[in-house]
């Protein structure tokens, strides 16, 4: 089985942050990721990492808008000095917490200029932490309406046109359900960019089980390809987290 992740945003939210750390090691899991970590004092989530013996797996960049702005704009053209500016400020939390991958954001815009804008500043910024692996995920636009990366097609035409070698692609399995309908098939196409993976169940965004994605073979195709990097549930527990883990068994 591939190696799995909790996403401590989505996941044990029956506990206090900063228990939420133990209680993914204690349920098995061998790492996490947390979507935006910029609220809680990060030298005490870099000792719960190391307590716990957790590998932190990925982050999103840059922080989010505290008044409910947008998750994100590295696509959005004339806010390309608010994007660096927040891009360094994730740099600065990511050297003490050392995420696997940074997750970078592209918020909402459409057209042909933000996809140059949004090209740019991943060239600025795989150049900028040349050392760190940044990622870009085709996030529906049922969840999040206008969102800009909404397809695997123009990821591949960004990723191309960049050409970093320290970025790479984001499956999230629920998300490509939704752009595709058919998991397999975009997997088929585009899983040889992708260094991480997420994965909730559809419909209900629950459990990675049951449902219309066939998990079971999703998690052997991963297996059989040779996929050695993360898998993360990024899921809404039904009821309690500790109840559905039967899927990472």
């Amino acid at each position: 089985m591939p190696k799995f992740s909790a996403n401590l945003t989505w996941l044990f939210r029956e506990l206090p942050f900063m228990e939420r750390f133990r209680a993914a090691r204690d349920a098995g899991f061998e790492g996490v990721e947390v979507l935006f970590p910029y609220d809680c004092p990060t030298q005490d989530m870099r000792d719960q990492l190391v307590f716990c013996g957790l590998t932190f797996v990925l982050m999103n960049c840059p922080p989010p808008n505290a008044t409910g702005g947008p998750q994100g704009f590295a696509a959005i053209p004339g806010l390309e000095d608010r994007f660096r500016r927040d891009f360094d400020r994730t740099l600065r939390f990511s050297r003490v917490l050392k995420p696997r991958h940074l997750h970078v954001m592209a918020g909402a815009a459409d057209g042909p200029d933000a996809e140059t804008v949004f090209i740019d500043n991943l060239r600025w910024a795989a150049a900028r932490a040349p050392d760190q692996s940044l990622t870009i995920e085709p996030i529906n636009r049922i969840d999040m309406p206008g969102y800009f990366l909404a397809d695997y097609d123009t990821a591949e035409r960004v990723l191309a046109a960049v050409g970093a070698p320290n970025l790479s692609l984001q499956f999230d399995a629920y998300h490509a359900h939704r752009i595709t309908g058919d998991v397999m098939a975009a997997w088929s196409a585009h899983g040889h960019r992708a260094r991480h993976v997420q994965v909730a169940g559809y419909p209900g965004r629950h459990e990675p089980e049951g449902g219309e994605i066939d998990y079971p073979s999703f998690f052997a195709r991963l297996d059989a390809e040779g996929y050695d990097g993360w898998v993360s549930g990024e899921y809404a527990p039904a009821t309690t987290t500790g109840a559905g883990l039967g899927w990472i068994g």
